[in-house]
This record gives C-alpha cells, structure tokens and sequence, in this order.
C-alpha cells in the first residue's frame, strides 16, 4: 500500500503543479509514468492495468470530440460567436450574450473545446468596439464551467459520473440544470456589479496589441463577418448535433447507450461532413484521451492497494444534509490544487459503494462549480488565460480569484440549496 500510496501522491504533484523546476514533466506526462510505475512495482499486472481503463468514458469523449472538430471544420463555432455578438449592441448586452451563448453551448459540447473555439472571436469583438476584454473572457471561462454543469456530456468529469454510475442523462439534466441556470443568473449578476462601470476601459494589465483578424473577417477593422464557413459541412453535420442531443435525452427509452450514440454521432458526422476523414481523426485531442487512460491505471492501482481505503475516511459519504455539503465542500476545495477532471477520478471509487445518486450528483457540481474559484481550478480557465495571452491580453490571477470567489461561493450556495430541495422532497436520491 505504501508504494502505490507514493506513486499516487507524486502523480497528483505532477498534475497539481503542472511543470516542476527542472524536471521535463507536465501532466499527460505526470499520469503516464505513475501509470508506468503502478506496472514496474508490480502493483498492477498489465492485465489489471488494462482493466482499469474505464473504455466507456473514453468512448464517450472521442464520439464528442469527432463531431466537435467536424463542426469546428464547418465554422460552427465561429458562426455561432459572431452572429452572438452581433446581437449585442451595448457593452452590457455583449457580456450577456457572452456568457449566455458560452453557457448554453458548454452544456451539450465539451465546454474546453468551446472556449478554446470562441475566445479568439470575443477578442476580436472587444478590440472592434474599443472594449476591455478582461470582463468578457472571464465571464466566458466562469459560464463554461457553470453551463457545463447541466448535462453528462458538458465535461470531462460529468463524463466519468454519467458512465460510472448510470444515470439516464435526462434525469442528470433535470437534477443539475437548475443549478447551471441559477448559477449562470448569479454569474451575470456577480460581473455586473464588478465591471458595470469599467466595461469600457481598459483596466491595468491588459495590453493594446493592433487589431488582428478573426477566421471569417474581411479585415480587423471591420464589423465581424463568416466569410469561412463551409456551409455544405454544416448542412450534413447539423442535423448530426441535432440528433445526438435528442439521442441522449430519450437514451434510456431506446435502450442505447451515451457512449455509444456519441460514437455513433461522430462517425456519422465524420463521414458525411465532406471533410477528409482523416483530417478529422488528426485533430481529435489524442493526448487527452492518453490523460484519461493512464489516470484510470493510477486510481486503479493506488484503489487495489487500498489507499483509498484511507481517504474515505476523511469525507462524510453518508446519504445525507450534511454529506451533500461536504462533498461540494471538499471537491470545490481539493480542485483548486489539481483541477476537477483529477479530482473526480479520485472520487469515483470512494463514492462506488455509497447508494443512490445523491452524492455523485453533489460531486458534479461541486467539482465543476468549485473550478470557478481560481485560475487553475478548471482547464477551461487556462485555456482561455493562455490564448487571451498570446493576443496581448493579462488576466492577472487576482483579478480572476477576487471575482472567482464570489461568483463560487455564491453557486455553491446555490447548488446545496437546490440539491437539498430535490433530495428532501424526493426527488433526488
């Protein structure tokens, strides 16, 4: 137990940290060799380690992920963000639109890869109307997270409890989509009261970079336009959206899997988008889906060891008010230092033995929500950090946490109160 406990520990520290002084190791890496070093010690055989991937998760992503990049080829993405902006005619109008269509957009697709996709155009739109950004890419990471919530398919750690545990994804929808739309009205509310009257100054650690060029804009200066968009891709691939969504909501009707109708989704996108196959299949996030696989042999080896033994004590998992507020409490708190996705794996096997849904939805939310308190609690907030810096753009991790804080404590609240109501009236168990 002692071994795997270490090679547990020097793992998260990995992933925590992401680059340790001198050492050539980021995450993917991190999870890889404590993966390799669960086998070498003899922890886990091959066998086990291979039986400790959770296939189904992986499956799920990489349907996501297939139609992702077949609608990111088609211009989807950048069709959807500026016809968004375009509707926002006030500096108020455009965070809101900002952060709705973020939000609304999160919740059916993987909302890493819809800030990554819609961060360039809110840039370009702020730098168009004389705009500081700051204001809007927050609004936009924190909605991410916060839309993501509402669905099984939102994020990569709704994913693994969809998958771990079962859960129809309507009644998912329905026991956290309250919670992702009071949250997301908060949210709003938390960034009005910032920034209502600073939306139009430049605050002191944005930059001024020229004007750069949107995909599909006629030139910098000009109003945002979709000259790029391949119509024809989106005529076939559309519909495929169309239909994985409804898919997923009568999925327990039909009898048919969540992991299996996104496979099935992106296959069918992939081969009647019009787009070469295997550029598609080029593009998908391979080193995620390695992430995954290797995190699953740690967790798997340091769970037969019974490390996890040890850490189930140090939460409450009874089925009940106070265990409700304790997993929110420790997953807001345990994902500022090695962000959600981790965190979640983590948690699986100490919630596995534990009855009903109650607590696994409590970790969705609390792990999800709890990434909005710090720059590095969520890697949709790095994603948007690290573009927003190769443009010119500082968000300062001060002025992230001083409106992180409030905006998670306050959805916390919110999340416990609702998860309470639907578990005192029955709804939720």
């Amino acid at each position: 137990m002692l071994i795997a406990g270490v090679i547990l520990a020097i793992t998260y520290v990995g992933v925590a940290f992401t680059r340790l002084p001198r050492v050539n190791i980021d995450r993917p890496a991190a999870v890889m060799a404590g993966a390799v070093l669960m086998l070498l010690t003899g922890v886990l055989t091959f066998q086990e380690a291979v039986t400790a991937i959770d296939f189904n998760t992986l499956a799920l992503l990489l349907g996501m992920m297939l139609l992702i990049v077949v609608l990111q080829k088609g211009g989807f993405f950048t069709l959807v963000a500026v016809k968004a902006v375009e509707l926002a005619a006030t500096p108020g109008k455009l965070l809101v639109s900002v952060v709705v269509a973020t939000a609304v957009f999160s919740a059916f697709l993987v909302n890493d890869v819809v800030v990554l996709l819609f961060t360039p155009v809110i840039i370009s739109a702020c730098r168009m109307k004389g705009l500081n950004p700051v204001p809007y890419l927050i609004g936009e990471a924190m909605a991410s997270n916060i839309g993501s919530t509402a669905t099984i398919v939102g994020n990569p750690q709704n994913m693994l409890i969809g998958v771990t545990t079962g859960i129809s994804f309507s009644r998912f929808f329905a026991y956290l989509s309250p919670v992702a739309v009071v949250s997301t009205l908060l949210l709003l509310g938390v960034l009005w009261v910032f920034y209502s009257k600073r939306l139009t100054r430049n605050s002191p650690g944005v930059t001024e970079p020229p004007l750069v060029t949107v995909p599909g804009s006629t030139s910098p200066g000009k109003p945002l336009s979709v000259m790029n968009v391949d119509h024809r891709a989106l005529r076939r691939s559309v519909p495929v959206l169309l239909f994985v969504t409804i898919a997923f909501f009568v999925s327990s009707l039909v009898g048919l899997s969540i992991p299996l109708i996104a496979l099935t989704a992106g296959v069918i996108a992939m081969l009647v988008s019009g787009i070469k196959p295997s550029e598609v299949i080029r593009n998908v996030d391979w080193v995620l889906l390695l992430f995954f696989g290797g995190l699953f042999v740690v967790i798997g080896g340091a769970r037969q060891a019974g490390v996890l033994n040890v850490l189930l004590s140090r939460v409450d998992v009874n089925v009940s008010p106070g265990g409700i507020f304790s997993i929110h409490l420790f997953s807001a708190i345990v994902s500022q230092l090695v962000s959600n996705v981790p965190l979640t794996v983590l948690m699986i096997p100490l919630l596995e033995r534990v009855p009903g849904n109650t607590l696994w939805i409590s970790l969705a939310a609390g792990a999800t929500l709890g990434g909005n308190a710090t720059l590095i609690g969520a890697v949709a907030n790095i994603i948007v950090a690290e573009q927003a810096y190769r443009e010119g753009i500082l968000i300062r991790f001060w002025e992230f946490f001083r409106v992180g804080v409030v905006v998670t404590f306050l959805t916390l609240v919110a999340s416990v109160a609702i998860i309470l109501l639907e578990f005192q009236s029955g709804f939720l168990r």
